[in-house]
């Protein structure tokens, strides 16, 4: 069968464009074809900068004949329909159509066509000249004397020719003849711009290759990549130095040349004294070159304590780049935060030629080196400066004083001239200031739970923060003018801080306090995918405790679905806030996700947090956390000057946020803040409010509930989205959905298992006292009574035991005894479900007396003994002993179905049946809503 080449040449296309190009062109090609009826075997598509290359083998060289019958209207119909009849015919009159009869709808028309088959040749020839017009391009441009005419081509860069041939392998292919603005096809291609420029004939796509390959042209784009990688491997081996392997940069470079020719080139070692990143960066992208490394062996195997890349080379520094920044004391590289390996980068770097020059590639290598210390010198300007004193400190004294910062060190001035300048965060959010000012807040909050679920037993924090080896303060910033002492390594990781006395929330709010600091650096500001990074590394040069460094750079992760999670208590504390921060405030502002659009990344802020959550098993309750982030994204909303005027009041109880230490007051504050945005409890400021009247409206019981139910709409709203993202990631660790989902209904209402009831009004926790007596409730929301072991309404927004249940749940539905209670629950839910349709009576409680059948008094001993062993097992967070305890309900409720009537004729005796199976549904439910479930 024949087969098509075709290649469209033009002047060099985006490397960023040409692989998704070639594949456009494949698909557009390939469906005209297979719309006008032809078939084909294979298509493969190729690219070089200059070049779109499509093979399609085995393509039928003539469409079929096509016959076809379209049905029309009555012969009685009116005429406008008739006339619509023959348009969408392609008929000129009624005569040409044929009258066919049914005995029930009457005599109607009905056109037969017949379109003869067309030959491949013609049918590219029109196909192809369509797709040039209409091709994608991100960007396009016209060009030459006709791009003054309306309606010129258009592409990514100029079109130079067009080959196209189509035809067997047993016989002379021939060229299919089109002409688009001039460019009329051939069989005529042209190698590399300066080896071979001339002209080249080609027939078909393996003759093709091969002279491409011999007018110095590499068609296939991988193979590409593979030359310059496997060559810049030897290249650098020959050295005695590893390449920094790089998939994206090797992906552009590919596309930059049609002839790969790796080259060394090298710049002083003096810019070895700025960080790794900073100079793989500068060079990855001015020059699109790969970095090189030199592996280090320290004595004995053991690590270097230096907490940075390209700090320790610093002796290096030669006098033709002054700087003054002092040497390390060690002798060994840096390491990096994010790598295990001991390495330091090399002066030497590798580029990529598109040319086999006549002296090797001196010149080339040269040139590039020229250009790679001019802008090495430039980053090492920005690198030197950020560690120096900012001109405007007097102004910055305010913000100083705001936020605790010490004007000593650069971090700490970078902060309060990111406060003092007002950056903009978010019209509606107020400034990163003020962002920062409310995760900071957030993070203390946080610090105790993260610490408590990180080490549980003695209040330790295990596990040593990632990167960080010892205590040592590196000496080498430019502040220094002598070491500074060393701290001595403590016995674990996280120091010696016990989070009983509180200074994991001292850590996590100056750990938050300077995240966002190097936002205003200059590394950053050349270099914005080094936020974070460089905070870490300015961070750790002035001093900071290392998880506070670490924090700097690991609250922005995960940032995608195959990202590391923090692992450092304060890292994820400061993480939680952070994105906590995010979602909230744009919930409060009703800036959420739709469809496919997430133009503030909110969705994967929500995937983070379940992530960080599961991962390190952190047990925090979300709907609080929400409640204490909204207040604080509520107060920058009105702030904003979108609110009520209510500044002093609204500051006052910000500052009260920030005092509590216990949820519910938290709760019970944020809705008080929502109350007073939406107007609905006082327009004046504090200095128009007596503090006696603050505080009877302040602690008024009724006056919280209603607080309360101000806020409530956000959390849930925002915790739904929560349970999305969870439901997504657990799919995707082959979770079953009906699990999920059965998990999240149940969680959803308070359960006590020691009575069976369903508790519907508040526990004396949460009582309201009247509002009267003036006192503040110890707790906003209907409460949980430990004692009675009542599952509480905020149960669902504890992810890590919404996946305990899910992971328990499933286990016990593989085993015999799990598939049968599923199968008596179910039913009994259905049962139910049915009578409180009909709005049938059910008993309130189930009356031993009442019952008669031995089943059914057999199933309430197994209901009571089951319900309580379940409920102290919930309480324990033992799952699985839950449902094992559930299981011995098997028997008894199969035996209940199989001899005793529901729907007696006693209403006594079927309402308190229906009780008893309202206690199955409830004693089930404490760990999932079986009815849920499929199956």
């Amino acid at each position: 069968m024949p087969d098509l080449l075709l290649e469209l040449r033009s002047e060099e296309i985006p490397a960023r464009m040409q692989r998704k190009a070639a594949g456009d062109l494949k698909k557009m090609l390939t469906d005209g074809l297979v719309k006008a009826g032809l078939t084909y075997e294979a298509a493969r598509e190729y690219w070089t900068p200059r070049r779109l290359t499509l093979d399609i083998r085995g393509l039928t060289a003539r469409s079929k004949d096509i016959s076809e019958e379209i049905k029309g209207p009555s012969t009685s119909a009116p005429e406008q329909a008739v006339r619509g009849f023959l348009r969408k015919a392609g008929l000129a009159s009624v005569a040409e159509a044929h009258v066919h009869s049914d005995p029930k709808k009457g005599d109607f028309y009905i056109a037969h066509i017949s379109k003869p088959g067309r030959a491949a040749e013609d049918i590219i020839a029109e196909l192809v000249p369509d797709i040039i017009r209409s091709f994608p391009w991100p960007k396009s441009m016209r060009w030459g004397p006709a791009s003054a005419k309306p309606g010129s081509l258009r592409w990514v860069r100029p079109l130079q020719s067009i080959l196209c041939t189509f035809g067997p392998e047993t016989e002379e292919p021939v060229v299919v003849d089109f002409e688009i603005d001039g460019i009329r096809s051939g069989n005529i291609t042209y190698g590399h711009r300066f080896h071979a420029p001339d002209a080249i004939t080609v027939r078909r796509f393996d003759d093709y290759v091969s002279k491409l390959e011999a007018a110095k042209v590499v068609l296939d784009a991988d193979r590409r990549k593979e030359i310059i990688l496997a060559d810049a491997r030897n290249l650098a081996f020959a050295n005695g130095l590893d390449l920094v392997e790089d998939d994206g940069l090797l992906e552009e470079v590919s596309g930059l040349v049609e002839w790969p020719v790796v080259l060394m080139g090298e710049f002083e070692q003096a810019f070895l004294a700025i960080p790794a990143e900073v100079i793989r960066l500068t060079i990855r992208a001015n020059q699109k070159c790969f970095v090189t490394s030199r592996p280090i062996s320290p004595p004995e195997g053991e690590m270097s304590a230096k907490p940075t890349e390209g700090v320790a080379s610093r002796e290096a520094l030669a006098p033709s780049v002054p700087s003054p920044i002092e040497p390390t004391p060690s002798g060994l590289p840096a390491i990096s935060p994010s790598g295990g390996e001991i390495s330091q980068l090399s002066n030497r770097f590798i580029l990529t030629a598109n040319i086999e020059a006549k002296d090797g590639g001196k010149e080339i290598a040269h040139g590039n080196g020229k250009v790679v210390r001019a802008r090495l010198s430039d980053a090492l300007y920005f690198w030197t400066t950020d560690q120096g004193d900012l001109p405007d400190l007097g102004e910055l004294e305010a913000s100083a004083k705001k936020f605790g910062l010490d004007l000593s060190k650069p971090l700490d001035q970078r902060m309060a001239r990111l406060d003092h300048l007002g950056v903009t965060f978010h019209a509606k959010l107020g400034t990163q200031g003020e962002r920062v000012e409310r995760i900071a807040h957030l993070a203390e909050e946080l610090a105790p739970i993260v610490a408590q679920s990180i080490s549980p037993l003695e209040g330790e924090m295990a596990g040593r923060p990632e990167g960080v080896v010892s205590r040592e303060v590196p000496t080498s910033s430019v502040r220094d003018v002598a070491p500074r002492p060393v701290v001595p390594t403590p016995s674990v990781a996280f120091g010696d801080i016990s989070p009983s006395r509180g200074e994991t929330s001292a850590l996590a709010a100056r750990a938050a306090v300077l995240a966002k600091a190097d936002l205003t650096t200059e590394v950053v500001g050349e270099f914005p995918e080094l936020q974070g990074a460089m905070g870490r590394k300015y961070a750790l040069l002035q001093g900071e405790h290392p998880s506070v460094a670490a924090a700097i750079e690991e609250h922005y992760k995960p940032q995608g679905p195959s990202d590391r999670v923090p692992s450092d208590p304060v890292s994820i504390t400061v993480a939680l806030a952070d994105k906590l921060d995010t979602l909230a405030g744009f919930w409060a502002i009703d800036e959420k996700p739709t469809g496919s659009k997430d133009p503030y990344a909110l969705r994967r802020a929500a995937l983070g947090v379940v992530r960080i959550i599961l991962e390190n098993r952190i047990r925090i309750s979300l709907d609080v956390a929400i409640a204490a982030t909204v207040a604080s994204a509520l107060t920058a909303y009105e702030r904003s000057g979108e609110g009520v005027e209510c500044r002093g009041l609204v500051a006052m109880l910000d500052s009260r946020i920030r005092d509590y230490k216990g949820a519910s007051q938290l709760l019970s504050e944020a809705g008080l803040i929502s109350n007073l945005l939406k107007g609905g409890l006082a327009k004046a400021n504090s200095e128009t409010i007596g503090a006696a009247d603050q505080e009877r409206e302040f602690f008024d019981g009724q006056r919280m509930m209603e607080l309360e139910a101000s806020l409530s709409p956000f959390i849930a709203d925002l915790l739904a989205f929560f349970h999305d993202r969870l439901k997504v990631h657990l799919r995707d660790q082959g979770a079953r959905h009906d699990l999920i989902d059965a998990v999240l209904a149940t969680s959803s209402r308070p359960i006590s298992p020691l009575e069976g009831e369903m508790s519907a009004k508040p526990t004396e926790r949460g009582a309201v006292p009247p509002s009267s007596q003036r006192q503040a409730p110890p707790f906003a929301l209907p409460g949980i009574s430990p004692s009675r072991g009542e599952i509480g309404q905020s149960s669902n927004a504890d992810l890590l035991q919404i996946v305990r249940r899910v992971e328990a749940l499933g286990s016990f539905l593989d085993s015999e005894d799990g598939r049968n209670l599923l199968a008596g629950t179910k039913r009994a839910a259905n049962i139910l479900a049915a009578e409180e349709k009909k709005k049938t009576v059910i008993a309130e409680t189930v009356e031993p007396a009442l019952l008669r059948e031995v089943a059914e008094k057999s199933l309430f001993a197994a209901v009571n003994q089951a319900e309580k062993q379940a409920g102290e097992a919930v309480q324990n967070d033992d799952f699985s002993a839950a449902l094992l305890a559930l299981s011995v309900l098997r028997e008894p409720v199969d035996s209940f179905f199989e001899h005793v009537l529901v729907n007696d004729e006693d209403q006594a005796v079927r309402a308190n049946r229906l009780a008893l199976l309202a206690r199955i549904r409830a004693a089930t439910g404490q760990v999932a809503d079986f009815s849920k479930i499929a199956g």
